[in-house]
Order: structure tokens, then C-alpha cells, then sequence
């Protein structure tokens, strides 16, 4: 049996992914956030592959704010590795401040266009 909350984080979800979607030339940015870590994909949705991922496995001795930060600024490193620039940031449902806020920015600073 599903929250209320859980009810509304997927209607967003559901909302927003209608209108988004990643392309081989603008993949999508999508983020996980669970209670302890935090995830990050870029995805290409035309041939449903995950080209680049990223987690918070190995920083759990910092706040998770900082975490964030770094998962952004590792998967921007990785994308643009990669050769991917430009992404479309999906927040997948979650309100965009504290720790999606803070993978969005980790990006940016790490070079990728969101």
C-alpha cells in the first residue's frame, strides 16, 4: 500500500517524464534520492541504455549535502569523459532544493550543461 506522499512524488514523476525525455544528442540527468545515499544517471531514453552513473557509496563520512555535491561533479567528470555536454535534469519527482539541488549545481561546476 502506497503514502499519499509517495501518491504525489508519483504523479510528478509521471508529469514530468511526459514532457522530458534524453536524446543521443541531450540524454537525460536523472537523480534517486533514498534516506542515505544518493544516485545519478544519464540515460538515453531512445535507446533505453544508461550511459553514465554515479552514487554517494563512497563518501558517507560527509553531510549528505556535500555528498550531493559530489555525485554531481562525478558525473559531470564521467560524462564528459564520455563526450556527453549538454543533459536534461530530471528530478524525478522531488522538489528541486537541498540535495537535488546540490547534484544539479555539482554538474554545472563540473562542466555539464543541464
Amino acid at each position: 500500500m502506497t503514502t499519499r506522499k509517495e501518491q504525489r512524488r508519483s504523479k510528478i514523476k509521471f508529469r514530468v517524464r511526459n514532457k522530458i525525455s534524453g536524446t543521443t544528442e541531450r540524454p537525460r540527468l536523472s537523480v534517486f534520492r533514498s534516506n542515505k545515499q544518493i544516485y545519478a544517471q544519464i540515460i538515453n531514453d531512445e535507446t533505453a541504455s544508461t550511459l553514465v552513473s554515479a552514487s554517494s557509496l563512497g563518501y558517507e563520512t560527509m553531510p549528505k549535502k556535500e555528498q550531493a555535491a559530489k555525485v554531481g561533479e562525478a558525473i559531470a567528470e564521467k560524462a564528459l569523459a564520455a563526450g556527453i555536454t549538454t543533459v536534461v535534469f530530471d528530478r524525478n519527482g522531488y522538489l528541486y532544493h537541498g540535495r537535488v539541488k546540490e547534484v544539479a549545481e555539482g554538474a554545472r561546476k563540473g562542466g555539464l550543461k543541464l
